[in-house]
């Protein structure tokens, strides 16, 4: 054997071990419970969601609930900038999730009304009328709202998904109007768990209460009505001293001190009575906020609000900065999976569900096992009509394919990528560009020998003339899997990743390694007068 061959024959079977060891050893050695490396067996190859089992569910992001908030928090605005300039008005009203109405502007105080609108006139646009004005949200504006609503969800989603330990998710963007959400949770089995977290809307605001608590709503009422710049909340009753819970209610100011926007980490901790609870720590500009608002109320309540009810109520001793605490009647499990909420952020609008499936492992097996019968099936007819038709020659595209296997496992399980019913596909139609590889080279090399030309140079001949063929081939299936990658949802990106590294791999067994096959096949025989073929 020559030095070239010898170093070909070695570059091939390091290939071999190192990509064999990360795609098959993990797992035979998961399948018989062999003992190995955790960092080799992490490296396992992924399934998904059809192979594995798990929640496959699509979600629609209520954007008007985005815009409502949006017209709610500047017609607040206005409310405090109002106050601040003495502009005495009768009513600020919002009819509808993107129009809020001023009424009863004093004539000789339009001037200062117009000066303390000025802020809202960003967003929205300003008519007036006999009566009052009535402000309406730029389309524009509510154009931006809505895809920010969607793209804000799919990534609070993503966070807290990936907090919750699910192994390869599939989150997307769907539907005519893009806003829907995909998401597949392979290998969940606490579904109900999986879909609170994910739907809840964790919304956190410290508020300044005004009143309260008392037994019925009817309590805090003025003349009937909640005063204006005031909202009414459910809360429940302190239950430190082992007494039932009872609903209360506060009147607190409907501009929060501090949101869930303003959070920088949250985590599960014990209260003064080693209760569950949930510690927060502030980001400097909410750090300096709550520290204003706390040292100007010391002395009053401050209302804890998640998802618009009062977890808790503590009075204000000190100037508060950094750090806070939620307590209140909660479960190990609810903290955890409140903390996790927290962290991930708010989610912007309301998901309702449009649909929900749930895949048992045993239908994935299912689909496993007939995966593997149609890849045991198409290799063993590929091998009998590679034997039949090319004899010999045959046999070395059979090995060369196997190796196209092997190389292609390895690589899916150290990239990550997920086997998903698709890519099953995927890899039998890596088997079949495969040996069209060598289908190719083999015609060339029988055209070459019917020339009258040596084996030797036959063969050179056969994979130096047809290679930039084979680029051309494999370059245009490329492209086409990038465009899936692109434009397809989970499984038909499965299909692609299968493909394209499968691609990869065909490109250097069918030519790397079948040549050097054929080297090593004549590498002893000094006169070779036919080939097997």
């Amino acid at each position: 054997m020559n030095k070239n061959i010898r170093w070909k024959v070695i570059t091939i079977l390091a290939v071999l071990v190192v990509f064999s060891g990360l795609g098959i050893y993990p797992i035979v050695a998961s399948q018989y419970g062999i003992t190995s490396p955790g960092w080799l067996m992490d490296k396992q190859l992924k399934l998904g969601l059809d192979l594995k089992g798990g929640v496959h569910l699509v979600l629609k992001v209520e954007t008007e609930d985005a815009l409502r908030f949006e017209t709610q928090t500047e017609m607040e605005r206005l409310r405090e900038a109002l106050k601040t300039a003495n502009v005495n008005v009768s009513s600020l009203t919002q009819p509808s999730a993107t129009q809020f109405r001023v009424e009863g502007v004093p004539p000789e105080q339009d001037a200062l009304f117009r000066a303390a609108a000025t802020a809202a006139e960003t967003n929205f646009e300003r008519s007036a009328s006999s009566g009052g004005s009535t402000f309406t949200m730029k389309q524009s504006v509510q154009v931006g709202l809505r895809a920010d609503a969607v793209t804000q969800a799919r990534q609070t989603i993503e966070r807290r998904v990936n907090d919750l330990g699910v192994a390869e998710p599939s989150i997307a963007q769907q539907g005519a109007n893009g806003d829907e959400i995909l998401v597949q949770l392979p290998g969940v089995t606490d579904v109900d768990r999986a879909k609170g977290i994910i739907q809840s809307t964790g919304t956190l605001e410290l508020k300044i209460v005004e009143n309260g608590p008392v037994s019925t709503r009817e309590e805090l009422l003025t003349a009937g009505k909640v005063p204006e710049g005031m909202e009414i909340l459910p809360g429940v009753s302190d239950t430190s001293q082992g007494g039932a819970a009872n609903t209360v209610y506060y009147l607190v100011r409907t501009v929060a001190a501090v949101t869930g926007r303003d959070l920088r980490s949250a985590r599960p901790t014990l209260d003064e009575n080693n209760l569950p609870a949930v510690s927060f720590t502030l980001n400097n500009d909410g750090a300096a906020r709550f520290g204003t608002i706390t040292q100007t109320n010391i002395g009053r309540y401050l209302a804890i609000v998640l998802d618009g009810r009062v977890q808790s109520a503590p009075r204000i001793e000190g100037r508060i900065t950094a750090d806070g605490r939620i307590s209140g009647s909660f479960t190990q499990q609810e903290v955890q999976n409140l903390s996790l909420v927290l962290r991930s952020g708010a989610l912007p609008a309301r998901l309702t569900y449009l649909e929900e499936r749930t895949i048992g492992p045993s239908l994935g097996a299912d689909s496993i096992r007939s995966g593997v019968i149609a890849s045991v099936v198409g290799l063993m007819l590929i091998v009998v009509f590679m034997a039949i038709y090319y004899k010999l020659s045959g046999i070395n595209a059979v090995v060369a394919l196997l190796f196209n296997l092997i190389i292609l496992l390895g690589l899916m399980a150290y990239i990550g990528a997920v086997m998903t019913l698709p890519g099953i596909a995927g890899f039998v139609l890596t088997m079949g560009i495969g040996v069209d590889s060598n289908v190719l080279i083999f015609e060339r090399i029988k055209e070459e020998l019917d020339a009258n030309r040596g084996v030797r140079a036959a063969i050179n001949a056969g994979f130096s003339r047809v290679f930039l063929t084979l680029l051309d081939t494999h370059i245009s299936a490329l492209i086409a899997a990038l465009f899936l990658i692109q434009f397809g949802t989970g499984p038909i990106r499965g299909f692609a990743y299968t493909l394209i590294i499968g691609l990869a791999s065909n490109l250097f067994t069918s030519t790397f390694v079948s040549k050097t096959l054929f080297e090593l096949a004549l590498g002893r025989r000094q006169q070779v007068a036919t080939l097997s073929i």
